[in-house]
């Protein structure tokens, strides 16, 4: 377990050009799942958790365009769908960032100009193969045979020329290495691999300017009012700028970025972007690099990428709505793998729900709280943070799936002792023995709620009160769906 008293955590920002999609959905409920287990160790004020929106760039500003909306307006009602997401979902987050605000902006142009002055920034003409989903660039080895993006195979590719800044990313190429043979600076341990590879590869100044006549929606570059930052170079600032960073009073960035541990949490196809440019962008503006980028798999259905064109899209906000809040984020914790792609399938989600909450924890908490009840005068005293060191040291390794199968299993071992010692039989032939039993039952059923806290916090604190009080739900936990 890490032993610095305060503890960093951001998810990626999500691009404004859609809707909330269930890939976002798994990374902020993940985080959100770590930054609540981390405030149990190190106490509200020793966790700092971001997220926010990605506000400027090419595909923001043509989908404005082509709905027919002036960009900044397009942005702030589609910010507010995130907004909104993370509600649903209870994340506990301490900021949310917009990349608009005027505090990120002078924050970019300050880590702009920490590169200009470091001599990592220079101006040339460049033609280029460019992919507007990626917002980047693109070499040959980043195609498919057919000359489009392997990220987006429904893109064309664009070529493009004009006269733009570029980062000396090629200067830091030893620097990144020696960064990355930190042991869990990538987890998981294969994405640090893939990383390392990539180095080795040879790195390629990238471009991180655009001609404002051509896009004139994004952060100005210092002296150069005929270019724009592109909005990777932008984004990535995020994650210091809303530590107040470059201001530091309040001291929020000497406490959680430069004192404290910093771990980010992305999607897997960023690997380049967060662990070698902006660690690259880091080492250039001389501050601390990130600590550790925790990577997750992709959701998909059906085996494949999930589309509109291919009707396969699952809305989270859907889902809370049909399932409610708690219903979501145990699905998403515990039936998605951490770091590896998973299918989904709305029929699977139903299945999970009906099998593990309506059947498994509702159920468990019923019949043990209507004994307790029935029999017991009071709840029994448990000490609050009892038998949970192995659950932490699993969260510590962030497979938050691993670490809800942890707590399945005691609730399947649960259920499996009432049914083998029968307590409602026992009570009426040896009072003191049921009692007893009934006790035992409780106590592992508060442990048990314990550890779903940063799980399902809303569950945890509901079953809490009510073996406080000693009494029995009034209806259904999570009432069985047809």
């Amino acid at each position: 377990m890490s032993h610095r008293n305060s503890f960093y955590l951001t998810t990626t920002l999500p691009y404004v050009n859609a809707d909330p999609h269930i890939g976002f959905a798994l990374e902020l409920v993940q985080s959100d799942a770590v930054a609540r287990y981390k405030r149990i160790v190190l106490g509200r004020e020793g966790v700092f958790f971001n997220t926010g929106t990605d506000e400027h760039g090419q595909k923001i500003f043509d989908t404005a365009q082509e709905a027919g909306e002036d960009v900044a307006g397009y942005v702030n009602r589609h910010s507010k769908n995130f907004e909104n997401l993370i509600g649903a979902l209870n994340i506990d987050n301490d900021a949310f960032v917009h990349t608009t605000s005027k505090h990120h902006k002078e924050a970019a142009q300050e880590m702009w100009r920490r590169c200009e002055r470091s001599g990592d920034i220079y101006k040339k003409k460049y033609k280029g193969k460019y992919c507007v989903g990626c917002e980047s660039f693109k070499t040959e080895k980043d195609l498919d045979g057919g000359g489009r993006c392997l990220l987006h195979p429904n893109l064309e590719i664009k070529i493009l020329e004009e006269e733009n800044y570029f980062f000396r990313f090629s200067k830091y190429e030893k620097e990144l290495l020696k960064y990355l043979e930190r042991p869990g600076v990538i987890i998981p341990e294969w994405r640090r691999v893939e990383a390392i590879n990539f180095v080795k590869d040879g790195l390629e100044d990238f471009s991180i300017s655009r001609e404002k006549e051509r896009l004139s929606w994004g952060v100005p570059v210092p002296g150069d009012e005929e270019q724009v930052m592109y909005v990777w170079f932008d984004a990535l600032t995020n994650y210091i700028s809303t530590l107040g960073w470059p201001d530091l009073t309040p001291p929020l960035f000497q406490k959680f970025w430069q004192e404290g541990e910093t771990v980010q949490t992305a999607g897997k196809d960023q690997i380049r972007f967060q662990s070698l440019m902006w660690q690259a962008m880091l080492m250039s503006a001389g501050i601390k690099n990130t600590d550790k980028v925790v990577y997750h798999g992709f959701i998909t259905s059906g085996g494949g990428k999930m589309s509109k064109s291919l009707g396969n899209v699952i809305n989270p906000l859907d889902l809370v709505q049909e399932y409610g809040t708690d219903a979501v984020r145990y699905f998403l914790l515990r039936h998605v793998n951490s770091f590896e792609d998973t299918d989904v399938t709305l029929e699977g989600i139903k299945e999970a729900y009906n099998a593990n909450l309506a059947n498994g924890l509702g159920n468990l908490a019923s019949r043990i709280l209507t004994l307790a009840e029935k029999y017991l005068k009071e709840s029994p005293q448990v000490p609050e943070k009892s038998d949970l060191q192995v659950y932490f040291e699993i969260l510590e390794t962030y497979d938050v799936k691993k670490a809800a199968d942890y707590v399945w299993e005691r609730i399947q071992a649960l259920d499996k002792k009432i049914q083998d010692t029968e307590p409602f039989k026992v009570i009426k032939t040896d009072e003191k023995k049921g009692i007893e039993l009934i006790i035992e039952l409780t106590i592992e059923l508060n442990k048990i709620v314990s550890m779903l806290q940063p799980l399902l916090p809303e569950t945890s604190e509901t079953i809490k009160k009510l073996i406080k009080a000693n009494k029995k739900p009034e209806k259904p936990l999570f009432p069985r769906i047809p």
